[in-house]
């Protein structure tokens, strides 16, 4: 059965580095949602401001739609925050039994020392507060802890999903 997995997370939790190499290793297109994202939306992330759930409802619907379309060819992953179970709710409308959650959870200080150290990243350390403060901790995903290497952390997901 084809399948989306999304993988979720807040940001710098290494949701675009995973998401890549496990497409790459299922063969299957990768999508990251950041790339959807409106003008404004990051316009207003630029500037420090955390998005609202109104401003995130667009860029959700239209990363259903991506997952509709790909689930006709494919199977495919999307990376994605996710923070909020009716942000899943609506990525997931329509494709509930097609969609696979996982979600890489670290701390605020390895995550934050992570954030610090990435280049051309459009989202402000300072945002991450307000990520976790946002962040409902989903309860049908495959929670994966940040601090295996990236080769675990693909192998674990191969295991479960495909298991």
């Amino acid at each position: 059965m084809k399948k989306v997995i999304y993988i979720m997370g807040v940001s710098g939790c290494g949701k675009s580095t995973i998401g890549k190499l496990l497409a790459q290793e299922l063969d299957i297109p990768f999508f990251d949602g950041d790339d959807f994202h409106s003008k404004a939306n990051i316009k207003k992330m630029s500037n420090g401001k955390p998005l609202n759930d109104e401003d995130r409802q667009g860029w959700l619907e239209t990363l259903n739609d991506l997952a509709k379309k790909q689930l006709t060819k494919n199977s495919c992953v999307i990376v994605c925050s996710a923070l909020k179970q009716k942000y899943r709710d609506t990525l997931s409308l329509d494709l509930e039994a097609q969609t696979r959650w996982v979600y890489l959870s670290g701390d605020f200080n390895q995550i934050f020392n992570r954030v610090n150290k990435r280049r051309n990243h459009f989202m402000p350390s300072e945002l991450l507060k307000s990520q976790f403060e946002t962040l409902e901790e989903p309860k049908d995903a495959l929670k994966i802890d940040i601090s295996l290497t990236p080769e675990n952390i693909i192998k674990t997901i191969k295991i479960q999903i495909n298991g």
